[in-house]
């Protein structure tokens, strides 16, 4: 990654002059398919989405100069973080009770904070509570799962390395989220196929690279998956095809460019070659892929000519607006709600309002500081930073709304606070622009 590490859903990016973070292509053969036969059927059912749990046990450390540091350096409220949990796994299964349809719950990857074997182990054993009450739970590993080097504990201004897990280890503890239910496991990665209810597949992908990871280094963010991965794909999507079976796709990267301009500053948050991986998938008539990573709230359509897919993207359980996806497929339509939890965790208390005020801190904080790197005065630095922690707070709550833009005049700005800021500008006005469909309510024909 180039510069620094990147920072939430990638302000160092953001604001950086020159940005060499795209990375090489890997040329990847795709098995695409040709044929006009009708789509099947997606059946009816309703099912629960949480992501990016970033799960964080305070047995390792909640104070101190260190953990300070890594706590506002990044938007996660890692000290809430099993509180959350509780609270999205219990109204689950609370509402579950009362309709008796929600069958299972996907989870696109980062469980934990960075792979720590003790949080994993936490995250187990709460997830046990939905298959307790008859609710299958389905993981696939994020980039900060396995094999992470930042997997610590805190101590004042001290880290210290603490176990973490293998992709092994991981699908061991996970077995009964996904993996021991799995018709077909891949070799090369933890990727399998399920079939959740009767003529539905789950094509489950793992596209971290955390094979690459290395001590002295931070997590590789970015995906992308081998040739051996990108074979086994096509083997399921043609026996789902062979079976009249529909197919939905769990992963941690996005398959579907979710903001104009994502791809160019941002590509770690895609699939590498995401145009021809989502193609793939679509031309075997996958219409759905649940993902995360971004800890944004975001709905995004992928058209290749007659054919196409929706990349749901669903935001953090621990970066306000702490959401559950809610979702059921009826007669071929798909309709999505959400519940955001922050509003709900502590009624009666200012946990919502310190929550959101975190995330936007967080951004404007690691703004502020990137921009200073660029010799923008204090002054400038922070009216920039303002309004940076403004576009992607919006982004993050989904359906953002241009016309809830607070106003920003330049002309406030040296010439050049002006100059750094117009050579990104057409992030900030991405990030505003919510590209149809609705981001948290929806309903999308399939």
């Amino acid at each position: 990654m180039c510069l620094s590490s990147l920072f939430a859903a990638g302000i160092v990016s953001c604001l950086v002059l020159v940005s060499s973070c795209a990375g090489s292509k890997t040329a990847l053969n795709y098995e695409f398919s040709n044929s006009t036969t009708t789509t099947p059927l997606y059946p009816n059912v309703a099912f629960a989405v949480i992501s990016d749990t970033h799960l964080y046990s305070s047995s390792l450390g909640s104070s101190g100069v260190a953990f300070e540091k890594t706590l506002y350096s990044d938007r996660k409220l890692l000290l809430d973080s099993e509180d959350l949990f509780d609270f999205a796994i219990d109204e689950i299964i609370s509402l579950n009770a009362a309709s008796g349809n929600i069958r299972f719950v996907l989870v696109p990857g980062d469980l934990t904070k960075d792979g720590e074997l003790v949080n994993h182990n936490i995250v187990a054993e709460k997830l046990k509570k939905l298959t307790g009450a008859g609710i299958a739970a389905y993981v696939v590993p994020g980039n900060h799962d396995i094999n992470n080097p930042g997997a610590v504990s805190y101590s004042g201004d001290r880290t210290m390395p603490v176990p973490s897990v293998n992709a092994e280890d991981f699908a061991r503890i996970y077995g009964d989220f996904g993996f021991n239910a799995a018709f077909m496991r891949e070799d090369d990665s933890l990727s399998y196929a399920a079939e959740p209810v009767e003529g539905l597949w789950l094509l489950a992908i793992d596209a971290c690279r955390y094979r690459e990871n290395t001590p002295d280094k931070e997590e590789i963010v970015s995906g992308k998956i081998s040739q051996m991965t990108t074979d086994w794909i096509a083997t399921v999507l043609k026996a789902a095809a062979a079976g009249n079976k529909a197919v939905m796709v769990m992963m941690h990267h996005g398959v579907v460019e979710h903001w104009k301009g994502q791809s160019k500053i941002h590509p770690d948050f895609l699939i590498n070659d995401y145009t021809a991986f989502g193609e793939l998938l679509a031309s075997w008539n996958v219409r759905l892929a649940f993902t995360g990573h971004n800890h944004a709230q975001n709905i995004a359509l992928g058209r290749f000519g007659e054919k196409f897919i929706y990349d749901i993207q669903t935001g953090s359980l621990v970066t306000a607006p702490c959401p559950i996806r809610y979702v059921e497929i009826k007669d071929n339509t798909i309709h999505i709600r959400t519940d955001t939890i922050v509003d709900e965790l502590h009624p009666g208390t200012d946990f919502a309002d310190n929550a959101r005020s975190f995330v936007k801190r967080t951004v404007v904080l690691e703004a502020e500081s990137i921009l200073k790197k660029y010799k923008v005065s204090d002054k400038d630095a922070a009216y920039i930073a303002d309004a940076v922690g403004d576009a992607f707070t919006a982004h993050y709550n989904g359906d953002a709304n241009p016309a809830q833009r607070p106003p920003f005049d330049k002309n406030k700005l040296g010439l050049w606070g002006r100059f750094i800021l117009s050579q990104q500008q057409y992030v900030l006005d991405g990030l505003w622009e919510s590209l149809p469909p609705p981001d948290n309510n929806a309903s999308l024909r399939l």
